[in-house]
């Protein structure tokens, strides 16, 4: 009884698979050579949302009557075939179906484009067109998040370790709470500038976020 249930299921789910990857292929050798400079979480995330869409219009051709629920498990397959453990590839399932929609309850333009594409055709170059010029998801704007939290970390660290030893070199008679009070003092005046000059960087750049643009109908 377990085997006639689940067999159907499992070959819904590999045909799924195996579409998307088929599709993705097709789709990852176009936007090779654009020069897209995305932040690589929004670039999964949204390849990601893409695949959903994929693997939702090929479960409907495969009658499914709940496909898009089918495409999250099929995705969540095809991740942790890729070397994902379990635990992880339901989190970011769930993260995913929660990204999926936007406020309205529409599919984002990903899942959208997804629905609608098919092996050789430009729907995943024309999507990254989207955000070509959107600053927030900017592979830019994340390196340069990167490097704040790296000059943060090991800045904050070497200015407390060397305010530490000043202390206990040259006013050695302090006490342990006060060297410690020290320490973090020194790191304080290099990670709240640091934050404050990034914060500003970022409000500089970044416009408000605008809600994704919404499927055809």
């Amino acid at each position: 009884m377990t085997d006639t249930n689940t067999e159907p299921a499992t070959s819904a789910i590999d045909s799924c698979v195996q579409h998307a990857r088929e599709v993705l292929a097709s789709q990852l050798s176009q936007i090779k050579d654009k020069g897209y400079d995305f932040a690589p979480q929004f670039r999964q995330m949204t390849i990601q949302l893409y695949l959903v869409g994929v693997m939702w219009r090929k479960g409907e051709s495969l009658g499914l009557s709940n496909a898009r629920d089918h495409a999250f498990a099929a995705l969540q397959s095809m991740l942790i075939s890729d070397g994902m453990k379990k635990k992880q590839a339901q989190q970011r399932i769930e993260f995913l179906g929660n990204m999926s929609r936007v406020e309205d309850g529409a599919d984002t333009l990903a899942v959208a484009m997804g629905y609608e594409a098919a092996v050789n055709d430009d729907s995943l170059t024309r999507l990254f067109d989207e955000y070509r010029d959107e600053t927030r998801v900017s592979g830019a704007l994340w390196r340069l998040f990167e490097r704040g939290k790296m000059i943060m970390a090991i800045g904050g660290a070497v200015a407390a370790f060397l305010t530490i030893w000043l202390t206990t070199i040259f006013i050695p008679k302090s006490e342990g709470i006060d060297i410690l009070a020290a320490g973090l003092m020194a790191a304080a005046l290099v990670v709240i500038p640091t934050f404050l000059i990034g914060l500003l960087i970022y409000r500089l750049k970044v416009k408000k976020p605008s809600q994704p643009t919404p499927p055809p109908s």
